[in-house]
């Protein structure tokens, strides 16, 4: 599931925080699925659930004032 930064930047941040959950969650199942030795559906999918993590993640710290929104 890739997100772009433009749909990131709209999103509520409550929304942003629901849906990092939830990809924290695909992520586990994936690492566990890996671990076990499961042939995933996608192997790159791990890749890119980690890189759609740190951007809600920068997104999250960009709003609190952290960085400059990129």
């Amino acid at each position: 599931m890739k997100l772009k930064n433009k749909e990131l930047k709209a999103m509520p941040e409550a929304e942003l925080r629901a849906k990092l959950e939830e990809l924290r969650l695909e992520l586990m199942k994936l690492n566990t699925q890996a671990a076990t030795g499961t042939v995933a559906k996608n192997p790159s999918q791990i890749k890119g659930t980690k890189k759609s993590i740190a951007r809600m993640l920068q997104q999250l710290h960009a709003r609190k004032g952290g960085t400059p929104n990129v």
